[in-house]
């Protein structure tokens, strides 16, 4: 019987109970695709990473090997488990350390999480932005189960990615963010449609800092944090110059599920490109323990 440590993280808080929860089991190597989307579906949070453990040389020169999984399907990029499971290699696993960071390789590519001289901050730098089509803000309402009037109309509504695909949504305001109520069995196959795998709706905050709500309903319920949409955001914000490139802002999600999440993000700019896009967040470890498998 194979006996697989394991650790649960609240990924994007810095309490327990809060922020986004995520499950890292470790030592998985030789594990096979199936067996691991069962586990994934055993712990049944929104996603599941399997940590397979290399060679020292290889790992320096790509990373700790991590594959993503929700109770559905393997993913190729998604934020919180990316910082979860650097987190967790950095309290549990020291030698993936490499100075302040701890480098994942992943689906989508080698993706590094810098942390704070403490521990407490980590951030993680996502691939480059890609900037898709703009989306007929009319069709978006609908689908959101809002009005027009709800978006912003000086930014408007895009698929952006990067490494996952999100339709971006601005809103004027929090009160209308609190009204959201996406249609998703129509929401689904409009996004597929356009090559986007959910919406990603935000709303500024009215503070005299450049702050945000945001929310992302899906498959009938609603994520606490979605660090890969953030990453799309803030790429998307920068680009519209909504915010000053390599300017840090805060951005909450998780307010109305009673799971608050504090995400931390920032872009540059290179002439007319956006990258270095990053998004940091706090983890703390509320768990752990051992799955025995046959």
């Amino acid at each position: 019987m194979a006996e697989l440590d394991y650790l649960v993280m609240d990924v994007f808080s810095g309490k327990a109970l809060e922020g986004n929860q995520l499950a890292v089991v470790m030592n998985t190597t030789g594990l096979t695709t199936d067996k691991m989307q069962a586990i994934a579906r055993e712990f049944n949070l929104s996603e599941t990473t399997f940590v397979e453990r290399r060679a020292r040389e290889v790992e320096v020169d790509e990373g700790v090997r991590v594959r993503i999984f929700t109770t559905q399907e393997e993913l190729d990029f998604a934020g919180h488990p990316t910082l979860g499971t650097a987190s967790a290699l950095r309290m549990a696993a020291p030698s993936a350390l490499d100075g302040d960071t701890v480098t994942l390789r992943l689906n989508v590519g080698s993706v590094p999480v810098r942390f704070s001289p403490d521990g407490s901050i980590g951030e993680m730098t996502q691939p480059e932005p890609t900037f898709r089509e703009s989306l007929d803000p009319a069709q978006v309402a609908e689908l959101i189960g809002l009005d027009v009037a709800d978006l912003d109309p000086a930014l408007p509504p895009a698929i952006v990615s990067t490494g996952t695909a999100f339709a971006i949504v601005g809103l004027s305001s929090v009160a209308s963010l609190a009204r959201l109520n996406v249609r998703q069995k129509e929401a689904t196959i409009w996004l597929r449609e356009h090559g986007a795998r959910w919406f990603y709706v935000l709303a500024p905050t009215g503070s005299s800092a450049p702050d945000f709500r945001a929310r992302m309903q899906f498959n009938g319920g609603e994520d606490p944090a979605t660090g890969s949409a953030a990453g799309c955001a803030i790429a998307w914000l920068v680009q519209n110059g909504v915010v000053a490139p390599g300017r840090r802002i805060h951005l909450r999600q998780g307010v109305e599920i009673a799971r608050p999440s504090d995400l931390f993000l920032s872009a540059r700019m290179e002439l007319t490109r956006v990258t270095d896009v990053r998004v940091a967040g706090s983890t703390v470890l509320v768990a752990k323990g051992q799955l025995f498998l046959p």
